[in-house]
């Protein structure tokens, strides 16, 4: 479970944290100052044209604000992921609507840098949930996508958490093409398939803080969302491994 954060290091490499936002206003700025500093160098928010004062509560929050005009939760995702590896080995992924812990990135971050680790992973199924803050359906589908990912590689995971920490090489290394709602999933399988070291840890998940989620607050965001899942899950599984 990840709970009280780990001792500072006097020597760690540098760590970028990426959020990708949509009309986060009202959350944003809060989740940028809870960083912990002593163990976060850069915090990237990554604006998808966000019709409200997102953009502008994240710069005045202390981060780097940059505005992607190309569609797709993933394509957020990705575009952070470039800019954070230019100068940061481990990259962090979390949501800007408040439901992630900042507080918690120690946790996530030192098996990387202590215990060598390629890839880090939230649980909230595993962790302690905020009433409301996960409908049952979400926690059947991680559930059922865990099943399948380890009977096709014998990984085990409870959770598609957006809350993760990789080595910005591994990630690299993965080729991610899924640049909508399949990409935390598609990052999930091609890291077991590749054979990355992984490890799921708990953690501690709350309702978001404002807005309506994109995904599970319409009938409309979680069918699209089920559905480039279920995409995602049927092409990377018929995809021949590359060798190791």
């Amino acid at each position: 479970m990840v709970t009280a954060a780990p001792s500072p290091m006097a020597v760690r490499p540098r760590i970028a944290v990426v959020i990708p936002t949509l009309n986060e206003a009202g959350s944003i700025g809060a989740v940028i100052r809870a960083m912990p500093r002593d163990w976060v160098d850069r915090v990237i928010v990554v604006d998808g044209r966000s019709t409200d004062a997102t953009a502008a509560e994240a710069h005045a929050a202390g981060a780097e604000v940059v505005v992607e005009t190309r569609p797709g939760y993933g394509r957020a995702c990705q575009t952070g992921a470039e800019r954070g590896a230019s100068d940061c080995p481990i990259l962090v992924f979390l949501d800007g609507d408040g439901s992630d812990r900042p507080d918690l990135i120690p946790g996530l971050v030192a098996p990387l840098i202590r215990d060598g680790q390629d890839f880090v992973i939230g649980s909230r199924a595993r962790g302690e949930r905020e009433a409301g803050s996960m409908g049952a359906h979400q926690l059947l589908a991680g559930w059922l996508v865990g099943l399948a990912l380890w009977w096709l590689y014998g990984v085990r995971y409870t959770d598609m958490c957006a809350f993760r920490a990789i080595r910005a090489e591994a990630l690299a290394g993965l080729g991610m093409r899924q640049m909508s709602y399949g990409w935390n999933l598609e990052m999930q399988m091609l890291a077991a398939r590749a054979g990355l070291r992984i490890l799921e840890l708990p953690v501690a998940h709350r309702r978001r803080s404002a807005g309506a989620s994109k995904v599970s607050g319409s009938l409309r965001g979680t069918i699209r969302a089920g559905a480039r899942i279920i995409a995602t899950l049927w092409t990377v599984a018929r995809e021949p491994a590359p060798n190791r």
